[in-house]
């Protein structure tokens, strides 16, 4: 598998430069060609205006949506004129209820989706749906970016959250050619449990797995000596000095992450690694 048809969205200026940076780096690295969808985002909500609210009004949603549609652009092919890969850019404009349909129609023919960090300081509620519409209805593998992150397209040290799943076993498949061609690639285990087929070789089988594709593999076995998994995760990163994780994205049901939170929450939430996810 290779990466040649990358995607990204952008809804936010704010974010243009770390995703580009990101986006641009791995579509160097993989001769790979990159669609930008510039997606200016109405963010109110059908049926909730005051009373009184005419046409007008909605029609001046609709505009400044757009106006935000074509400054993403401008700023978009700023970065990209003279950057030496295959692009091409798009502006759009759609209701935050509706932007999903948007981006899973577009994200299903990439290879990988290359996004901002959904959560955290100054994220629009925009940027969830989108990064869930990829995953989900555009069942696309996606790279979050966290901001002021240095671009990694083919990292040094790669570090993969391992717990058996089939979420966890599919990210592997999707990052693959991140995975071989990593110097190092670790295969991280919290708490293996104490029964059942891999009780005496956690991460085994996958390490094996891996191996056979010319991965360079170690697989660390770690305790959960903090309240959450990301926390573990994260530290684990740090220690290692990691480039990038990989990790399957909701183990439990989409509506248990939302109310409860998640690793898969928490860990985009904190990161300030890139972490590629896929369903």
């Amino acid at each position: 598998m290779t990466y040649n048809s990358l995607f990204s969205v952008v809804t936010d200026e704010a974010f243009v430069d770390d995703t580009m940076a990101q986006a641009m780096a791995m579509a160097t690295a993989h001769d790979a060609h990159l669609d930008v969808l510039c997606l200016g985002v109405d963010r109110s909500q059908t049926g909730y205006y005051y009373a009184g609210a005419s046409a007008m009004v909605l029609q001046e949603t609709i505009t400044r949506a757009h106006e935000e549609s074509e400054a993403l652009e401008a700023k978009v092919k700023k970065l990209l004129d003279g950057s030496g890969i295959r692009w091409a850019s798009e502006t759009g404009v759609a209701q935050l209820a509706d932007l999903g349909r948007h981006v899973a129609a577009r994200a299903r023919f990439s290879d990988l989706v290359v996004l901002p960090r959904p959560y955290g300081d100054n994220c629009g509620a925009e940027l969830e749906p989108v990064t869930e519409s990829a995953l989900f209805e555009g069942h696309t593998p996606a790279l979050i970016v966290p901001p002021k992150t240095k671009p990694q397209p083919t990292p040094n040290r790669l570090m993969i959250g391992w717990n058996e799943s089939s979420e966890a076993l599919s990210a592997i498949r999707a990052a693959m050619p991140l995975i071989t061609a990593a110097d190092a690639v670790h295969v991280v285990v919290i708490d293996p449990p104490q029964h059942g087929p891999n009780r005496s070789d956690p991460g085994g089988l996958v390490s094996q797995y891996l191996a056979r594709h010319g991965a360079k593999v170690e697989i660390d076995v770690l305790s959960k000596t903090l309240p959450r998994v990301s926390d573990v995760l994260l530290r684990h990163a740090d220690d290692i000095k990691a480039d990038m994780l990989v990790m399957g994205a909701y183990g439990h049901s989409r509506f248990r992450e939302a109310v409860f939170g998640g690793a898969t929450r928490d860990m985009l939430e904190q990161s300030d690694l890139p972490v590629f996810m896929a369903r």
